[in-house]
């Protein structure tokens, strides 16, 4: 079987091959998604497969989903948003251990706009995360648009080394927010650094949920992250369409409204090096 498959997951015919699904990437109400976590349990029960919930700097939805008791597969993760742009996705094989590390870590290095940035950079982060028993993935590694939101990205652009790859466990090899191309070029990433891959909707309204999985054969979330680093998962999703993604777009912008400063200061802090570059490049033209 393929490990890497751009269609609409057929969960009868994942469930034939004895694989159990999840969506690895999705946002609720307890950061930038309108998403009640009860909602979304309540439709990954139903059409079967299991969820990892993680929102921007914050864990309170993943505690939320825990203490509902639902008999849905719940992957403890959070998708940590660096200083200098990247998206990092940190999923845990036990509740108490995420909380460890989001007290420790990443609730102190909180900016004034929560689920934009934290303070601290790329390389901090995934050295924090070689503390602990947990999967680290490269979020969207091309995205997103203008942004920073991916590290491969700012590697390519030089701003990050090509070495922080190395702390990277796996790769998001098929985000539900980006193109079709820049998936692929993920899945060759994954490929040509040896990296696990997830896959999952980057969701912000339940009607994403689902619609890209991480499948392995492990029924609970020790043998399903394993399953994982160890190279053993399959990926299958296809991406938002165009009008979809401008919803999602619309959705979170709507989050942002009262962090609308501090927001257009980490925008232009991130982005700095790039234009610091271009004024690089047309100083060198000049010069010639």
């Amino acid at each position: 079987m393929q490990k890497i498959i751009f269609e609409k997951p057929d969960l009868e015919q994942i469930k034939r091959h004895d694989l159990i699904a999840a969506d690895m990437h999705y946002h609720t109400n307890h950061s930038d998604s309108p998403t009640k976590v009860k909602d979304a349990l309540e439709q990954a029960k139903q059409k079967g497969f299991g969820l990892a919930i993680t929102d921007h700097n914050q864990i309170s939805g993943v505690i939320e989903a825990y203490e509902l008791k639902t008999d849905v597969l719940v992957i403890p993760g959070i998708e940590v948003s660096a200083r200098d742009g990247p998206h990092i996705l940190v999923y845990f094989y036990t509740l108490p251990e995420l909380a460890e590390f989001y007290e420790r870590h990443i609730h102190k290095s909180k900016r004034k706009s929560p689920y934009l940035a934290i303070t601290l950079t790329t390389q901090q982060i995934v050295e924090k995360t070689e503390e602990y028993n947990c999967l680290t993935v490269a979020a969207h590694p091309y995205g997103y648009l203008l942004f920073n939101k991916g590290v491969q990205k700012c590697v390519e652009a030089e701003y990050i080394n090509q070495d922080i790859i190395e702390y990277f466990d796996a790769i998001e090899v098929i985000c539900g927010g980006m193109p079709r191309n820049e998936n692929e070029k993920a899945a060759k990433l994954a490929g040509t650094f040896d990296k696990g891959i997830t896959g999952g909707t980057d969701g912000h309204l339940l009607r994403d949920l689902g619609k890209v999985v991480t499948c392995t054969h492990a029924e609970d979330v020790d043998g399903f992250l394993t399953d994982i680093m160890q190279r053993r998962s399959i990926v299958i999703g296809r991406e938002k369409n165009f009008v979809l993604k401008c919803a999602m777009g619309m959705v979170i912008l709507t989050k942002f409204i009262k962090y609308t400063a501090p927001s257009l200061k980490i925008h232009y802090e991130q982005n700095l090096p790039r234009v610091k570059r271009m004024g690089e490049r047309a100083i060198r033209r000049i010069k010639r």
